[in-house]
């Protein structure tokens, strides 16, 4: 086997290796988490994706209760809301797209409401607790400042 294939395939392998160890890292117990969760008492929070900011840019979150995060954007472009280490530290319930769909996963790692009122409102329980990074990945949006922290307490 040529030095070339075998560098190759250990590449391969460790990429490989990075995926499976990535989409392990989330909570396992995510279905006993939400239902044991008081769900007619979620909090409701509301952060606006605009030109170049989310407003909030800090949100805080309490540990086992139940809350509902609507993404508007409320911008003239597209927009990223990207936290995966904060998504991998909470147990969701569902995912809801303009109240036309629910998609329900273990793990998240990206949203992306449309321009001009797109909506994504993301129903979970925070579980582990920390300060998490939140930023749109779009081209130069996070260099110029649409940046921001969640904190599980």
């Amino acid at each position: 086997m040529s030095r070339l294939i075998r560098g190759i395939l250990l590449a391969a392998g460790v990429l490989l290796a990075g995926i499976v160890a990535a989409s392990d890292d989330y909570i396992r117990d995510y279905a006993d988490r939400v239902k044991a969760a008081d769900w007619s008492a979620v909090e409701t929070l509301t952060v606006a994706l605009d030109e170049h900011s989310f407003e909030p840019s800090e949100l805080r979150f309490k540990a086992g209760k139940a809350y509902k995060l609507q993404l508007k954007n409320v911008g003239k472009k597209d927009h990223y809301f990207t936290a995966e280490k904060f998504f991998r530290s909470v147990a969701w319930r569902k995912v809801m797209v303009d109240r036309q769909g629910e998609i329900k996963a273990p793990y998240f790692t990206a949203f992306e409401p449309l321009k001009n009122g797109g909506q994504i409102d993301l129903y979970f329980v925070p579980v582990t607790r920390g300060s998490y990074e939140v930023i749109c990945t779009i081209d130069d949006h996070k260099q110029q400042g649409m940046t921001g922290t969640l904190f599980i307490e």
